[in-house]
């Protein structure tokens, strides 16, 4: 909860501009950070469960939401934030109904895993801080760049995932 909380304040940090894309930057690292530790304890205290991996993943894609929603009203286009965003979770989506479908485990990490979305969010942002001194145009282009990267990244990432995900699941069943 407190890593959607600090994802949460994100647009808020990115609307007051310049000085505050700086703060809005580590605010996507607390959350991160937050997210990270909150699973760290579950595991070392094994109270990990389903139901708090679901609650995750959920809130993963809520902070993800956040973070584009903040780069958006700083001025990246609407049409390439909505296409990252559904890349991005087009990619956790083929991931879970993969398990769904009794693949054990993926078994390939692509570029666009959550930690590089994390990188090039607090990226975009610094970008964005430190060419807002000069233009908000030229903040929202820096950030543009680096959304435009990640959508790259992201299509690359996915083609590499369904054809590993094909592979596995189209491969006859191994003998018991």
């Amino acid at each position: 909860m407190v890593g959607l909380l600090f994802s949460a304040a994100v647009p808020v940090a990115v609307l007051l501009g310049r000085w505050w894309l700086f703060v809005a930057a580590g605010l996507v690292l607390l959350s991160a950070v937050a997210d990270s530790l909150d699973g760290a304890v579950a595991v070392l205290t094994a109270r990990s469960s389903r139901l708090g991996a679901f609650s995750d993943a959920i809130a993963d894609r809520v902070s993800e939401a956040a973070w584009l929603l903040a780069l958006w009203l700083y001025g990246v286009p609407g049409i390439l934030v909505a296409g990252c965003g559904a890349i991005a979770w087009l990619h956790e989506y083929a991931r879970a109904k993969a398990t769904a479908s009794g693949l054990r485990g993926v078994g390939v990490v692509t570029v666009a895993e959550r930690p590089t979305r994390i990188i090039l969010v607090v990226i975009a942002l610094v970008l964005g801080g430190l060419t807002a001194f000069y233009s908000h145009r030229l903040a929202a282009g820096a950030m543009t760049v680096v959304v435009s990267l990640w959508t790259v990244l992201a299509v690359l990432a996915l083609a590499r995932l369904y054809t590993t995900i094909r592979a596995a699941l189209s491969a006859p069943p191994s003998p018991r």
